[in-house]
């Protein structure tokens, strides 16, 4: 039996199985795919048919829809946004600082208040404990070895951005038992 007359054959034979005509109506087909992507997941599918209605609309927009329905939420809820990475790189010449300038002035104005999140940068260590600032690096920010090693030997360099108070003077302290500086800023 050739090819296409097997795959032919294999069609009908599952057709008849689930019981539905050769051609299938667009919906029936998306059903059948959602249900078999929820059974292979494991994860259950949502009780609250509310929340089920709102999960099948949201599935069906656009990329460009999923942006402006995100940055609307974002609004509506004040939720900020968060800088996604680690720490920051710095770039040649001085074309970083010179940008992060003017946005350093508006945030000194409402800095009046008391200031719960800090941005934590390594300024030196001591070289005897070079070996145990890269391990702790390595294990706070997620780097690789060879990573954290040169993250290490190019301090000053800023380690994590918009921390927590208590987070930072936890990370200080842990840095400073091991013979390096930290600053919190």
């Amino acid at each position: 039996m050739s090819a296409p007359a097997s795959r032919a054959l294999r069609r009908c034979v599952c057709n008849t199985q689930s019981g539905s005509s050769y051609l299938r109506p667009a919906a029936a087909l998306a059903q059948q795919r959602t249900s078999r992507r929820w059974q292979s997941s494991g994860v259950a599918a949502p009780t609250n048919p509310k929340i089920a209605s709102i999960v099948d609309q949201i599935s069906q927009l656009t990329l460009l829809e999923t942006a402006d329905l995100v940055s609307t939420l974002k609004t509506r809820l004040n939720i900020p946004d968060i800088p996604m990475g680690g720490f920051m790189a710095a770039g040649p010449g001085g074309a970083a600082p010179a940008a992060a300038a003017p946005a350093e002035e508006e945030e000194a104005a409402p800095a009046a208040a008391e200031k719960t999140l800090f941005n934590l940068k390594l300024e030196k260590f001591d070289a005897g404990s070079k070996p145990k600032v890269i391990k702790e690096i390595k294990a706070m920010l997620g780097l690789s070895l060879v990573d954290s090693k040169k993250f290490v030997e190019s301090v000053p360099k800023m380690m994590k951005e918009g921390v927590p108070k208590e987070e930072a003077e936890k990370i200080v302290a842990t840095l400073k038992a091991l013979g390096a500086v930290a600053v919190m800023e």
